[in-house]
């Protein structure tokens, strides 16, 4: 009976490493891509394992297989050479709109729109 009882402990705890080994595959293959990938894989995990939908984490396994292309290099690229062309100093093409819009929010509270 202590035999047995062991045995059934030892493959309890084996059979629940191997599902959360297979669980967190996704989460696993994510980790060498982009950042927010990787969080999205992790959240769609998370709510698999919580809500026993397996559609989540097939979900989050097929999005860690696919790499999705890089928006944010191009364009920090385009914005820098249209402020190059304005002759704005890099990085300032930011803090002169936050200005633009700051002063067009004054005259639209003066003029009472």
């Amino acid at each position: 009976m202590v035999i047995m009882a062991i045995m059934l402990i030892v493959c309890v705890l084996a059979f629940g490493n191997i599902f959360l080994h297979l669980h967190t595959l996704p989460e696993r293959l994510a980790h060498r891509s982009q950042k927010l990938q990787f969080e999205i894989v992790a959240v769609l995990g998370l709510i698999a394992l919580f809500t026993h939908q397996h559609i989540f984490w097939v979900a989050g396994l097929l999005l860690a297989l696919v790499d999705l292309p890089d928006f944010g290099t191009p364009l920090r690229r385009i914005a820098g050479s249209v402020e190059s062309l304005a002759k704005i100093a890099p990085g300032d093409g930011n803090k002169l709109a936050d200005e633009a819009e700051r002063d067009r929010d004054r005259s639209h509270k003066k003029h009472g729109h």
